[in-house]
């Protein structure tokens, strides 16, 4: 399809992509801190520290369905611009913190602001890009994750060893207001603006909790977010405590780990999940299910690489196929996330992606941290690390199942009926 995006969905798309990237940037700072607030007169256990982790992910779960509400029938700008405010504003008070119980009221405001950016974001950036070009616009937007994560263990690693570890969350909460602003002058497009003339088949039930029903019955959209919340149980212990992994288990220091790890967390992160938006979109001309079989096989590729990243004692090893597991992994961010805004009506992506939040994130990573270190403290971190490989194996093997459903009655033959065009 020849289509060519117009300058206000550039604008957004870069808007929203640079607030993406200061949102995970905020997000992946703490783990870099956390051997230091450890050793700090916070004196933060393994398992505080994965309890710092998970109350932020609660209150952005929770947060998420009255922002998924709201976005579905309120102007979607000015609600990203009030969420990106708080949790600037919060980021900074954490540099103020005086004990383990005010750091972790100051983080868990975080995910106030961070659920109405997280809930609305998709679906406004999906009503200026059509479905043929979704998945690459997609991207892009997730591209940033990586990068962001590598900026916030970069910059919390350097500003800690040259600052202390308060000023990293003074320099992190900067940022937000400016693009705050730049948040309030993004146009509004009608809801479904690049989807006309599209099946009704998945309307928008009347209610805020009818809406949230209805997503439970609609299976392509469930199989999504249970693989989806396995994947991010896997990221999130990943993200949390292989700092900690490579300082206590490797024996490499803050500041190597802070430069080495970002180093490769951007440059893999940003490959695979851009890649993974433009290979997800070609392959839609094989099959209607390409976004699946891309995540799920991709994802069961990444297994005996993560197992080889935790096991073997070569740094040669680790490096290498942290680098094949990162990439492989991340390939699945646009195409997913493409999924589920594709299966619902326009006027319930937001709902979805809410939905979709609170259900990764109450099955994902609140549990993982907290398993992670409660498990690290009763035996060792690196027993506890493997439990890693298992749930990446069950994440793949869920959307692949999921493309499977999709592609048959469920017995193993093809469906031979039309596809509803709200579906891809």
């Amino acid at each position: 399809m020849d289509w060519t995006p117009s300058p206000s969905a550039r604008r957004a798309l870069t808007v929203l992509t640079l607030i993406n990237l200061f949102n995970y940037l905020d997000r992946w700072m703490l783990p870099v801190l956390g051997e230091t607030l450890r050793h700090s007169p916070l004196q933060i256990s393994d398992t505080e520290f994965g309890v710092l982790s998970s109350g932020f992910i609660i209150v952005y779960m929770l947060a998420a369905p009255f922002f998924g509400t709201w976005g579905d029938t309120r102007s979607r700008p000015r609600l990203i611009a009030l969420g990106i405010a708080i949790w600037s504003v919060a980021t900074a008070l954490g540099g103020l913190a005086w004990s383990f119980l005010s750091l972790l009221v100051a983080r868990a405001i975080v995910g106030v602001g961070e659920a109405a950016y997280g809930t609305i974001s998709p679906g406004l950036l999906a009503d200026y890009y059509p479905r043929s070009h979704r998945a690459r616009a997609f991207g892009i937007f997730y591209a940033v994750i990586p990068i962001g994560g590598a900026l916030g263990y970069l910059v919390a690693g350097q500003m800690d060893v040259h600052f202390g570890w308060r000023s990293a969350f003074f320099v992190a909460g900067v940022p937000g207001i400016l693009l705050a602003l730049a948040a309030l002058r993004m146009p509004d497009p009608p809801r479904g603006a690049q989807d006309a003339g599209e099946s009704s088949i998945y309307a928008r039930p009347q209610g805020g909790l009818a809406a949230y029903r209805a997503l439970l019955s609609n299976r392509p959209y469930m199989l999504t977010v249970l693989g989806y919340a396995a994947y991010t149980f896997v990221m999130g212990g990943l993200v949390i405590f292989m700092p900690k992994f490579l300082m206590r288990v490797r024996g490499l220091p803050e500041s190597a780990v802070a430069l080495k790890f970002s180093g490769v967390l951007a440059v893999t992160g940003l490959v695979g999940t851009f890649v993974g938006g433009w290979l997800g979109d070609k392959l839609l001309a094989r099959t209607r299910q390409a976004y699946l079989w891309l995540s799920g096989i991709a994802t069961l590729l990444a297994v005996p690489c993560v197992t080889l990243a935790l096991t073997s004692p070569s740094p040669a090893v680790f490096w290498t196929c942290n680098v094949f597991a990162i990439t492989l992994m991340m390939l699945s961010t646009g195409p997913i996330n493409t999924v589920i805004v594709n299966v619902v009506s326009p006027d319930m992506r937001a709902t979805a992606m809410a939905g979709s939040i609170f259900a990764i994130h109450v099955l994902g990573d609140v549990p993982s941290p907290t398993i992670i270190g409660a498990w690290s403290d009763a035996r060792s971190l690196q027993e506890a690390m493997l439990l890693m490989p298992v749930v990446v194996a069950i994440s793949g093997i869920i959307w692949v199942y999921a493309a499977w459903q999709g592609q048959t009655d469920g017995r193993g033959r093809r469906r031979n009926v039309i596809r509803p065009a709200a579906y891809h």
